[in-house]
């Protein structure tokens, strides 16, 4: 095939996965907001358990990774900014990569490899065991009974994660200002509340949002994907982890260019 050829089959194949994620989605979505409504029941003690599976078990390590990302931004920006006398502003800039950036995007790639992949392993195994196919029997969408549960709690869990990621991160950067930039915990806190505006929070905030959904969207469609035998759970497991972070970094780059630009204005 031609070049030409091949860039338009990858176009059409990555808007045609595109349009599966958003119709798997806007399932989801009519089931968690419209399906109450209308009287029908939504099962809330499975999303329950979900947000604690994603939520409680992903602290311990995202508070390792987070203290130690905002340790390394508080040495990185030291080093540069001690060279123009304003090693005063490392606590501004851990604040600020941290809330605006670094917090979900790390949030997001622990909860990918910890959730994000078992949703595919635990859905494809559904599927070659044939157990969708007795969901269906029994008259239960696997839609409104495995997927909707698993968008509600990421969605819910993610920005409460996020938020935990920012903690650490500035009390990553502290350690490093109280021992060696001359800061005291007092006063590092307080530089720290006078760099930030809710902005920077609250785009963090959003961002996670978005990719709690992004990541339960591509994590159950692989798994819904997935073809028959254990080596293509194996397949589908790899693939939704790649996709996962793929599309959170895209997502990451439209949402950075949409607040920029709304910023400016």
């Amino acid at each position: 095939m031609s070049v030409t050829a091949t860039v338009g089959q990858a176009t059409i194949d990555g808007l045609a996965y595109l349009g599966d994620l958003t119709l798997l989605t806007g399932r989801s979505l009519r089931t968690l907001v419209i399906a109450p409504v209308q009287g029908k029941r939504f099962r809330a003690g499975r999303a329950i358990h979900q947000a604690m599976v994603v939520g409680v078990g992903a602290v311990p390590i995202l508070s390792l990774i987070s203290f130690f990302i905002g340790l390394i931004m508080a040495l990185q920006s030291a080093y540069e900014l001690q060279r123009l006398g304003a090693i005063a502003f490392v606590a501004d800039a851990v604040a600020i990569s941290m809330t605006r950036e670094l917090a979900p995007l790390i949030t997001a790639i622990v909860v990918i490899g910890r959730s994000g992949s078992a949703f595919a392993a635990e859905i494809g195994s559904m599927k070659v065991n044939e157990e969708l196919d007795a969901l269906e029997i029994m008259a239960l969408d696997p839609v409104d009974f495995l997927v909707a549960p698993k968008l509600l709690a990421m969605a819910a869990m993610l920005p409460c994660l996020t938020t935990w990621a920012d903690f650490m991160g500035v009390v990553g950067g502290a350690t490093f200002g109280v021992s060696a930039a001359g800061f005291t915990f007092s006063s590092y806190i307080q530089a720290t509340l006078h760099a930030l505006v809710s902005r920077d929070i609250v785009t963090g905030l959003i961002k996670s949002v978005m990719f709690g959904i992004v990541i339960t969207a591509v994590g159950c469609h692989e798994g819904l994907s997935a073809g028959m035998g254990a080596e293509q759970v194996g397949r589908s497991t790899t693939s939704a982890v790649v996709k996962s972070i793929f599309m959170v970094v895209a997502v990451d780059l439209v949402f950075t260019l949409l607040f920029y630009f709304t910023a400016s204005r």
